[in-house]
């Protein structure tokens, strides 16, 4: 939708881009950024145009000029994600598309337990789908905490909702949805604190298989 409308405010398709970050459809992006190249400068008035061509559910934000030595891929310094959830009941309709809600309990404290896990440099070659050959399985998780949702809100949210935060340099392929199913499970006690630390540390390496649903997750913020 980007590249559609950028042939609209700049009059010609002679320009390419790339994205700072991929996600999956149903997965919302609060804040993410792209790389635009052209062979001709820009238009002063570039966001506008911009921002009047594009669809309601997408604004930019700011445009800023670098060199050709920049790399939207390698340069950000985190990508903050944060996963929607509730439990118990189903919610209103409306909220559907930004929270994932379970008609079954949870053990949140239990829950908050596995998140710190994640935390640190592990091998997270089993929360990853369909990898490629020159994929890179350690990854440093800087942030993994569950907290009480305060940052969206809305009346017909649910009263009570919670916020899985995660925050790292990269992600791979259905890694966060992978992470938050395994933290689903050991709220379901289906797993134990144990599984989760040797789905880190085992020499087995297969993919995991329970993928939590899209819609909670949230890229919240790309720091570049």
């Amino acid at each position: 939708m980007i590249d559609k409308t950028l042939s609209f405010a700049l009059e010609h398709n002679n320009f390419k881009t790339f994205g700072a970050s991929r996600t999956d459809a149903l997965v919302s992006a609060n804040q993410s950024a792209f790389e635009l190249f052209m062979t001709q400068p820009i238009p002063s008035n570039f966001l506008e145009i911009f921002n009047k061509n594009l669809p309601q559910d997408i604004r930019g934000m700011q445009v800023e000029e670098v060199d050709e030595s920049f790399n939207i891929i390698q340069t950000p310094k985190l990508k903050e994600y944060i996963y929607l959830f509730s439990f118990g009941e189903k919610v209103h309709p409306f909220s559907a598309s930004m929270i994932s809600s379970f008609t079954y309990d949870l053990d949140i404290e239990l829950m908050k337990q596995g998140a710190v896990l994640f935390q640190g440099n592990h091998d997270f070659k089993k929360y990853c789908t369909q990898p490629k050959n020159n994929t890179q399985f350690d990854r440093e998780v800087l942030v993994s905490v569950i907290r009480e949702n305060d940052i969206y809100t809305a009346n017909f949210f649910p009263k009570k909702s919670y916020a899985y935060h995660i925050h790292s340099k990269g992600f791979m392929r259905n890694q966060i949805r992978l992470m938050m199913g395994q933290l689903l499970l050991l709220g379901q006690h289906k797993i134990s604190i144990l599984q989760l630390q040797k789905s880190l540390e085992s020499p087995d390496k297969s993919p995991l298989d329970f993928i939590a649903p899209p819609s909670g997750l949230i890229l919240n913020s790309v720091i570049i």
